[in-house]
Order: structure tokens, then sequence, then C-alpha cells
């Protein structure tokens, strides 16, 4: 059953040679319009061209913004001392900063275990006074660590600093108990 291809080509060529009818091309075109639907122009209500406005000032607005931005330059500012962050012992070492937070935890319990009474409050006004004496020298003693950088005899005067502090507070309790026991001693006599 094999057949030629030219064969069957030249007869499909005669039979697709007959023509249409007269009219054809009219009544297709007829069906076609009528099976399809026509395409209706669009009238934009003003909601719709009211949204579009505000998108496109929103936009606007958006883009505005972005490229109005000030801009950021790198530039040098000097900086009053009294405005720099000031340098402490911790921020040298590590093992300074344990012997600076062990001193000023030990001075602030010191403190703190301090009791205020009207018998003692001239001792402890005058140890409080040598105490800020010390901690302005200590700030001092900052400031110079921070604008030198740190060395041997800055890094050495902030820790005799806290030294004297300690031994300051350790002094103030040896004469409140000493001053409390005469107190006591008196009154037992006295009675």
């Amino acid at each position: 059953m094999a057949r030629d291809i030219r064969d069957l080509l030249k007869q499909d060529q005669t039979e697709t040679k007959s023509k249409l009818s007269l009219g054809h091309d009219a009544r297709f075109l007829q069906k076609l319009n009528s099976a399809l639907p026509q395409k209706k122009k669009r009238n934009l209500s003003w909601m719709q061209i009211a949204a579009s406005i505000v998108i496109v000032f929103g936009l606007g607005f958006g883009v505005f913004s972005y490229f109005n931005q000030p801009v950021i330059t790198n530039s040098i500012v000097e900086v009053a001392p009294d405005e720099l962050p000031l340098k402490t012992l911790g921020d040298i070492s590590p093992d300074f900063k344990k012997v600076e937070d062990y001193y000023l935890a030990n001075i602030n319990l010191e403190l703190s275990k301090v009791a205020l009474t009207s018998e003692n409050k001239e001792l402890i006004d005058g140890y409080i006074s040598r105490l800020d004496a010390l901690n302005s020298e200590y700030k001092q003693l900052s400031i110079e660590l921070t604008e030198q950088g740190p060395n041997e005899l800055t890094v050495s005067a902030l820790i005799t600093n806290l030294k004297f502090r300690l031994n300051l507070m350790y002094r103030l309790k040896e004469q409140l108990h000493s001053l409390k026991n005469s107190d006591t001693n008196q009154k037992k006599n006295n009675a």
C-alpha cells in the first residue's frame, strides 16, 4: 500500500482548487461578527482619573524625597575636650578593667555602709569633700589618658587615685567605728 507522495500532493492540489460559493466571504464575516462581541469604548470614570492622579503624585513625591536626601560626607569635626568620651583603665586592657572595677566596687560598698547621723555629719562631710577632690583629679587623669593616650605614668596615677579613695573610705569607716565606740563608752561611764 505504498503510495507515492508526489501523486498524493497532485491530487490534493486539484481538490483544493475548487472555488468557494459566491458570497461565502461575506456570510463568514457576518457570522464571525455576530459570534464575537463588539469592543466597546471604555469611558473612564472620575474615580479612576482621581486614583491615577493620586498615584502619580505619590510616586512623584517618593522620587523627590529619595533624591532630596542630604548627602552625608565624611568630615573632621573638632570636639571640645569636655565632649570627648573619656577613656578609663578598662579601655586599655581587661586586666586594668578588673582592677578599676574592684576598687570602684569596694569604694561604693564602703560608702553605702556609712550611716549618716547628726553626730558624725561633720566627719563624713570632710571625707566626702576629699573624695570629691580625688574624683575630680581622676577625671583630669582620664582626660589626659584620652588626649595623650595610655602611658605608664597616667595609668599608675589612675590606680593610685583609686587606692587613695579606697583607703580614705577605710579610714572613714575606722573613725566612725572608733567614734561609735567612744560614744558607747561614754554612755556606759555616765550610766
